[in-house]
């Protein structure tokens, strides 16, 4: 699941032991199991090989699994919703939402009208930057850029403060690269790829009427010059620590590492409140900045904005534009074999500039009430669970005992969709033009983020829409969110066993609890400040069970020569084995007041078996070769078929159900077993 340090609901509800009162309907397809490999050796292909081997990756995908099934079958939801506000628009009430759902979708979709257009829509901006001459200009156009809702550069938002969770500032750090991590700057196996980049980048300036000669050294300079940048920027393990991302200085503070970039007219340019002063996130990449600003060339920054302006810019260009960025982001990076659909695409572009109210449309005709109750008992017995694994912890001492439980005690659940809607009437768009459409919902979004800094933060706000297919812990709201669009099978089903529905969403519920308690959320404290609630023997024992964890996905090679990084996706995986575990412990609470479904079978399999096929049928999937390597440097999250295994194999419990033995692979030694929530 997401794990994310950004943007509540009260939530109450007694707690309900069992979510399936009546008669069971076996909803777990045994015939999709392969008797050929035995759970106790390959859980994951014992439960998903044959479904794998059945289900290829569809062209225009990279992978291909449950995720992406259900997130297909939302797709398709939501591609009925835009098709119909389309159709309506000029029949809307002005300025409905549906008016302007239609109207950016309906946009998108006149093909032959952005292709006219070519690249007309982006010749201001090139043009301003012809015009860079010196390092006022080009700090000015960094601030016009950041004032259309374009970021170039660093990153720049609003977020809760570390130290005091209550109120949004403003956090402006790193960023700048075209390519996926630090590492495919420097090391050899991304030569080609650096290779492909430059081949890329000038590609898409003679798109654009460069030269191809003056286009190619365009290329290498932005290359270099993001190679600078690399150089100073944090890899994505060490950008996982709070205290990375978290710096807090005054303007005058900032002015003195950046003399060339005057950052109190750069924030009055976007109306943001730092008075108080802001968040310096990453400071060695802003002391390169200002390096740069004094030894790079003019003509340097211009090819460097020049081409990220095109590249932001191509997916809403005409068809060479998308053409372009299809063969280097999809295909070079990924492997993905054929370009999505042009509907699909603006369905991305729409989700991107109008998702929440998309999502007002979703949810009103597929989520009803009595599945987010359903869900809300779900929640309140994986709470249950949780806290009766905390005060059983033999490793901690009781005082830090008592700070995990008040972090316990704040846990905000966020379920299908937010109780209040945003407000969408300061957005205006038209009927027929693409690029715009899509400008001005950029920086109506972007105004929208900017204008809570320096005030309280918000609670009643979601960081995800509800047709997402994802969940996400937010650390510093204390807050765990579930999307209405997760919450069906194979994760949530009204009409399964229990088993089923505690092995699905009953562990990504504990999952996302499990990441207030993982080795960052960890950090963070009840009210969601980054303050230290541990005692130095809890956290010693602490990390001497999350380095048993790291070392066992260290060890899992999705392919040859390439294994995942524990470190990296230690949140993730920390995630899972708690949440597995809580979800397990609150299966057997429902069970307990049932014995006679305790002791059934269904298909010939217990209720602890089904619930651990339903946690790794989750998992099943497949991923193109250059997709794994890129997300084995990127993702916090560890491939889905190390996840299939890596909890079950570390608990007891799923040895016991299916009978393994000590030598089995998925028993795991002693001393190598890791038990940690």
């Amino acid at each position: 699941m997401t794990y994310r340090f950004v943007k509540p609901l009260a939530f109450a509800v007694g707690v309900a032991l069992s979510i399936n009162a009546v008669a069971a309907t076996p909803v777990f397809d045994v015939k999709e199991l392969d008797p050929s490999i035995k759970p106790c050796a390959d859980f994951n292909g014992f439960v998903n090989a044959k479904w794998v081997a059945s289900h290829p990756i569809p062209a225009d995908r990279t992978r291909w699994g449950s995720f992406d099934a259900l997130r297909e079958d939302s797709l398709n939801v939501q591609h009925k919703i835009v098709d119909a506000a389309a159709a309506n628009a000029a029949k809307a009430a002005p300025g409905s939402i549906q008016q302007k759902i239609g109207y950016l979708y309906a946009s998108g979709m006149d093909e032959a009208k952005v292709d006219r257009a070519g690249f007309a829509p982006i010749k201001p901006q090139l043009a301003q930057i012809d015009g860079l001459k010196n390092a006022g200009d080009i700090a000015g156009y960094i601030r016009d850029s950041y004032t259309r809702g374009e970021p170039v550069l660093f990153r720049f938002g609003g977020n809760g403060d570390f130290k005091d969770s209550s109120q949004e500032i403003a956090y402006v750090g790193q960023g700048g690269l075209g390519l996926p991590t630090v590492d495919y700057y420097s090391k050899p196996e991304f030569e080609k790829i650096r290779s492909a980049y430059v081949a890329h980048i000038a590609k898409l300036l003679t798109l654009a009427g460069v030269s191809a000669t003056d286009a190619q050294q365009q290329a290498t300079n932005v290359l270099a010059f993001e190679t600078r940048l690399a150089a100073a920027s944090l890899p994505p393990v060490q950008m996982r620590k709070p205290e990375n991302r978290y710096h807090y200085v005054s303007i005058a503070d900032a002015d003195k590492l950046t003399p060339s970039f005057d950052w109190a007219t750069f924030f009055k340019s976007q109306n943001a409140d730092v008075s108080a002063g802001f968040s310096f996130s990453q400071p060695a990449f802003f002391s390169e900045v200002q390096k740069m600003f004094a030894d790079v060339p003019a003509a340097q920054w211009q090819a460097y904005f020049r081409y990220h302006l095109i590249s932001n810019a191509a997916p809403y260009l005409s068809a060479p534009f998308q053409q372009e960025d299809f063969a280097f982001e999809n295909q070079t990076l990924n492997g993905q074999k054929e370009m999505e659909p042009r509907w699909k695409r603006v369905l991305a572009a729409t989700n991107d500039g109008m998702g929440m109210a998309l999502g007002q449309l979703y949810v009103a005709d597929n989520f009803s009430p009595a599945a987010k109750q359903r869900a809300e008992e779900l929640v309140a017995n994986l709470r249950a669970a949780y806290k009766t694994r905390i005060e059983n912890l033999a490793w901690m001492s009781d005082a830090t005992k008592q700070k995990a439980l008040e972090k316990w005690a704040t846990f905000v659940p966020k379920i299908g969709y937010p109780d209040k809607w945003r407000d969408w009437s300061g957005l205006t768009l038209v009927p027929d033009n693409y690029y715009a459409n899509v400008q001005a919902a950029q920086k109506f979004n972007y105004d929208y983020r900017i204008a809570k800094i320096g005030k309280p933060v918000d609670r009643s706000e979601w960081g995800m829409t509800p047709q997402t297919v994802n969940a996400y812990y937010n650390a510093q709201q204390n807050e765990i969110v579930f999307p209405a669009a997760i919450l069906q099978p194979p994760f949530f089903d009204a009409k399964a066993d229990d088993a089923i529905n505690y092995g699905g969403i009953g562990a990504v519920i504990g999952h996302e609890m499990g990441h207030g308690y993982d080795d960052q959320g960890s950090k963070f404290d009840a009210k969601g400040n980054n303050v230290n609630w541990w005692s130095d023997a809890d956290r010693k024992a602490f990390e001497a069970r999350t380095d048993k964890l790291a070392a066992q996905f260290d060890a899992y090679e999705p392919l040859p020569g390439k294994h995942v990084n524990g470190h990296l996706t230690m949140g993730e995986n920390i995630g899972d084995l708690g949440g597995l575990n809580a979800a397990y412990t609150a299966l057997q609470m429902a069970l307990s007041k049932n014995p006679a479904e305790a002791k059934r079978k269904i298909d010939g399999y217990t209720e602890d078996q089904r619930f651990f096929l339903n946690w790794a049928r989750v998992w099943r999937g497949n991923i193109r070769p250059q997709a794994q390597i890129t997300l084995l440097n990127t993702d916090p999250h560890a491939p889905a078929q190390f996840r299939a295994i890596g909890a079950p194999s570390n608990m007891p419990e799923f040895a016991q159900a299916f009978k393994c033995k000590a030598g089995d692979a998925m028993v795991r030694s002693p001393e190598t077993q890791v038990k940690i929530w």
